[in-house]
């Protein structure tokens, strides 16, 4: 899996939105209609819809 990357301060906001922490989280990927987030302790990625 592709290295995750430090999300910005709007992405925070985004991430929040769906009651996760942002500081746990890191973005694998993101396209038009999903992020790809990765958990930064265990390794779970999970898929949020893109804002």
């Amino acid at each position: 899996m592709k290295n995750g990357k430090k999300p910005s301060r709007n992405e925070k906001v985004h991430i929040a939105t769906f009651r996760l922490q942002p500081a746990n989280w890191l973005i694998s990927k993101k396209t038009s209609e999903k992020w790809l987030l990765v958990h930064r302790s265990t390794g779970t990625a999970k898929a949020i819809p893109a804002p």
